[in-house]
């Protein structure tokens, strides 16, 4: 069986070697980190640059997972790939999506079915990109499988170097809450969807836990037997536009469906367990 990653970065980083001991072989596209996908035991391929052979492994793909983002004017895959996608005849697709495209619920819960809201720029992409997508999809009988994503942490994507720096930041918004997944969890969902395709699903990956971003600063704080970052009002505290951009929503989100279709059993199923299993892997 064959993959083929477009956007081969850091979650396909994690899929790749659950393809491998299961036998695949995988191939990653990437812009400038070749090394990277090497390292995770994928093919490397330079796109943009390598077109033809992107379209030849698009051709004889068993699944495409598409990783890579959309831009404001348009998907970059479908813009340069669309033709040789709808001639594919994969038995799984999947597309990497975002839990932005429901925007703020003012801390209420959302699923799958909840309406889509978006009220960033970046949610709105997502929202155009899906809905090209699956239009594509409609269209040519492709099977879409459609993964939005929460806040995603691990090796390497933690709090823990900027606590033992000092820079961390506890931001305290009142009712600001964010559900987010652990990388290695959102690996083994989509190796479970390709195990069981569903076309035309839509599932949410994020963990038990929907916490205030304070909070898991704290628990890293407590973890590395460091002082406590002092709390800032997220009224008055300095921040870019873009770093304030991230407190515009707050939203649970049910992962419900994950478990219940794919019988997928989180290794982290909250922040507290995700920390201490990186805490212990990571160098001190």
């Amino acid at each position: 069986m064959r993959a083929l990653v477009l956007g081969h970065g850091y979650s396909a980083g994690f899929l790749t070697p659950l393809l491998l001991e299961r036998g695949w072989q995988v191939t990653g596209t990437t812009r400038d980190a070749p090394q990277r996908v090497a390292a995770s035991g994928a093919t490397p391929l330079l796109w943009p640059g390598a077109e033809d052979q992107v379209r030849a492994e698009i051709a004889r793909a068993d699944a495409i997972l598409i990783c890579a983002a959309p831009g404001r004017e348009s998907d970059p895959v479908l813009a340069d790939f669309a033709g040789d996608l709808a001639r594919a005849r994969p038995r799984w697709l999947g597309y990497l999506s975002t839990t932005g495209v429901y925007g703020d619920h003012a801390g209420g819960w959302v699923d799958e079915d909840t309406p889509l809201t978006p009220s960033t720029p970046r949610g709105q992409e997502r929202v155009a990109a899906e809905t090209a997508w699956r239009a594509l999809a409609d269209a040519h009988d492709l099977p879409l499988h459609v993964f939005r994503l929460a806040g995603i942490y691990g090796p390497g994507r933690g709090p823990f170097a900027k606590v033992r720096a000092g820079t961390a930041r506890r931001i305290v918004k009142p009712g600001q809450v964010f559900s987010r997944i652990h990388v290695a969890d959102i690996a083994q969902v989509l190796m479970a969807s390709i195990q069981k395709p569903r076309p035309g699903a839509v599932y949410n990956v994020c963990d038990d836990d929907p916490a205030p971003p304070e909070d898991v600063i704290a628990h890293a704080a407590h973890l590395l037997d460091l002082p406590l970052p002092k709390a800032e009002d997220y009224a008055t505290a300095p921040m870019t536009p873009m770093a304030r951009s991230f407190y515009a929503e707050s939203k649970r989100v049910s992962n419900a469906r994950i478990k219940e279709e794919l019988g997928v059993r989180l290794l982290y199923p909250d922040y507290r367990s995700g920390l201490q299993a990186m805490m212990a892997a990571e160098p001190m």
